[in-house]
């Protein structure tokens, strides 16, 4: 049986590192309509890739419990009604993506940019799967403010993902850089 590895004082400062950036990225927005464009996909991903799986998830999952909790750090405030919220699964997809991202990085001893961004790509599809699968169910069987398929693409994925994309391309260079730098450390 395999034994989880503590986590040391400097694996908990750098997932507060993360945490806080992740918190700053929701501030930084761009108003698009239903769901807001911010710095979050970025931060989370970058997280997955340079922290690796675990550590990037528990560091998008610490910025999750402190707005549920009630601080004001997700981009439309915090709060336990933000469950409610039909974007809050985009939020439940940045922890699932950050893992993935990490643990896809990490099984590569030194991964390449087209590595990288065959991981990102792979968060950015989960960060919208369960965002919108969840979006769609929290309206029709919740809230009761049905969304059909169609507006539910057009808003929460086409007028959404061009910005996520181009924040891919940047987190595999960033993290391309980085990462080597990193694991010599």
């Amino acid at each position: 049986m395999k034994r989880q590895r503590k986590i040391s004082t400097k694996d908990m400062v750098q997932c507060m590192v993360f945490t806080v950036l992740i918190i700053v990225g929701a501030f930084i927005k761009i108003p698009v309509p239903v769901v807001p464009f911010t710095l979050q996909f970025l931060f989370t991903m970058m997280a997955g890739l340079l922290l690796g799986g675990r550590l990037g998830a528990i560091s998008v999952g610490v910025y999750a419990i402190l707005g549920l909790i009630g601080l004001p750090v997700f981009a439309e405030g915090g709060g336990f009604w933000y469950l409610l919220k039909p974007s809050f699964g985009y939020i439940i997809g940045f922890i699932l993506a950050a893992y993935v991202t990490g643990r896809m990085t990490e099984i590569k001893k030194n991964p390449d940019f087209k590595w990288i961004l065959f991981a990102n790509f792979t968060g950015l599809f989960l960060v919208y799967l369960v965002g919108m699968v969840y979006y769609y169910v929290i309206c029709n069987f919740v809230i009761h403010t049905p969304i059909g398929l169609w507006p539910l693409f057009l808003y929460c994925f086409l007028l959404a993902v061009p910005g996520d994309i181009c924040l891919c391309f940047l987190a595999a260079f960033l993290a391309g850089r980085l990462i080597p730098a990193i694991r010599k450390a």
